[in-house]
């Protein structure tokens, strides 16, 4: 068994969402792993598993970084490093993942265009990522909190700044680590859905072992981008067993 702790991420769900500095620092993932780290202390926890999708495994690898010492072991779902993806960014990763650059955008620009019709951009974002182009994955009760959540401008200027940190200081911090030679520490699972964002050109397994961690193991999931949500059988077939292995 396992305790399981689910923050949101700040700016999102239920955290605050402060107004932001253009990506310099309050929203880089560097200050969301600080979150983390001060929330799991709060409630005793000093090393534990981290399990993280999209902007969660952003922070959830940036933790390992910064705090080798809290993480006992990773798992990462559907990302590639902030800096792979920049810089593999060709013509079908710029199509696939037009939001990186839309959302980045200074403010209030993207702001202002998601609020003209916040639903109707929501909807068609997580069903393009989806392996089935649809929505259906997803409980309704999920789909009504995205909703009521893009409805609220600070939280949709909060995931516009999150972006904006990952087109500059998050890609900063990767790069200075990258060159440093810095690595993950501890043991590393690499989930990625088959029709999934990171799927298309080299393997994400092989872009993470050329990256920030070499001794990370991994594999395909029959799913687009939210595994959880479209394959949650397999997700956990591969997670569990990982969790359960002893750490030398």
């Amino acid at each position: 068994t396992h305790t399981v702790v689910c923050p949101d991420l700040r700016g999102y769900g239920w955290s605050a969402a402060p107004h932001g500095d253009g990506g310099k620092a309050l929203y880089t993932k560097r200050g969301m792993s600080e979150d983390i780290v001060a929330a799991m202390s709060a409630l005793g926890f000093n090393r534990f598993a981290v399990i993280g999708h999209d902007r969660g495994a952003r922070v959830a690898y940036r933790l390992a970084l910064d705090h080798p010492g809290r993480v006992e072991r990773l798992v990462l779902l559907d990302i590639l490093p902030t800096v792979s993806m920049w810089e593999g960014m060709n013509a079908a990763r710029a199509m696939q993942v037009y939001h990186w650059t839309f959302l980045a955008q200074p403010e209030p620009v993207p702001e202002k265009l998601i609020q003209a019709d916040p639903a109707g951009w929501l909807d068609h974002t997580i069903a393009s990522w989806t392996r089935a182009k649809k929505i259906e994955a997803f409980h309704p009760l999920a789909m009504a909190a995205y909703a009521d959540s893009f409805n609220d401008p600070s939280r949709i200027h909060a995931a516009c700044e999150d972006y904006r940190a990952g087109a500059t200081s998050d890609l900063d911090h990767d790069k200075a680590d990258l060159g440093a030679g810095k690595k993950i520490l501890c043991p590393v699972l690499i989930l990625w859905g088959e029709a999934g964002i990171p799927a298309k050109g080299t393997s994400p397994l092989a872009i993470w072992r050329e990256t920030f961690a070499p001794q990370a193991e991994g594999q395909a999931i029959v799913s687009g981008h939210f595994l959880p949500e479209e394959n949650p059988q397999d997700t956990l077939a591969a997670v569990n067993p990982f969790l359960a292995r002893e750490v030398a």
